[in-house]
């Protein structure tokens, strides 16, 4: 089984859609989308993934099933130098790497900043989200691995966002989303690829081939979006907070 995460094109926050570029991100990751043979659609409820989904939808003349779990990760935390809420994948790193329990897959939720808030409870709605869905599909987890019930080459799309994105994987491959949260780097409408791996009878792990690909963005020679990046040196005028 191939499943296959895409994050939403570059975008419109403000009208939580996308912006001219995510609308051509979009479309190249469309005609990448549409040749492959596709089992099933799955796509968060807020627009701006609704809206990077629909173009390949509409090639392809197919539906997609919305899931309230593969929206956003929606846990704020609180800012304890300014007191307001912010998301909790936007961490300096002076701040959570100096804290042990932050790369530990399971302990990252106990963390007191986490755990005061409803962080924890969150993760644990995309992990049972993610878990029936791939039961659905023939796989049933069973500890740190899955059982495969029904054993398939099947190819499962997920339309959703980053924040969510490093909550899977961190489910799935045993590593704490804070780590991916601030280590990784999914550009917008990329597409990350992990591909069961069964190397006994019935026993099968998810194994990422790639994360955050955006080679059609370049197929089609359009630069990708800054989105989800910050400066890459302090004297730069990129992004900073």
């Amino acid at each position: 089984m191939k499943l296959l995460i895409i994050r939403h094109g570059d975008p419109d926050y403000d009208i939580d859609s996308l912006t001219e570029k995510g609308w051509k991100e979009a479309q190249l990751l469309s005609e990448r989308i549409s040749k492959l043979e596709v089992a099933a659609f799955y796509q968060s409820p807020l627009g701006r993934a609704q809206d990077t989904a629909s173009l390949t939808l509409k090639k392809m003349g197919r539906e997609a099933l919305t899931l309230p779990w593969l929206r956003e990760f929606k846990a704020p935390i609180i800012d304890e130098d300014t007191g307001k809420e912010r998301i909790p994948w936007d961490l300096l790193p002076e701040k959570w790497s100096k804290i042990p329990s932050y790369y530990d897959k399971d302990a990252w939720m106990d963390v007191p900043k986490m755990a005061d808030t409803h962080v924890g409870d969150e993760a644990l709605r995309v992990y049972e989200g993610l878990d029936f869905l791939l039961e659905q599909h023939g796989y049933n987890r069973e500890n740190n691995y899955y059982r495969a019930l029904r054993a398939n080459t099947d190819t499962v799309v997920l339309f959703c966002h980053f924040g969510v994105e490093c909550v899977m994987l961190g489910h799935l491959l045993g590593i704490s989303p804070v780590v991916m949260w601030h280590g990784l780097c999914a550009a917008p409408s990329s597409v990350t690829t992990l591909t069961t791996e069964e190397r006994r009878d019935g026993i099968a792990y998810f194994r990422m081939s790639s994360f955050g690909d955006i080679s059609h963005l370049y197929a089609g020679g359009e630069s990708p979006a800054f989105a989800a990046r910050f400066c890459e040196t302090y004297d730069s005028d990129e992004r900073h907070d």
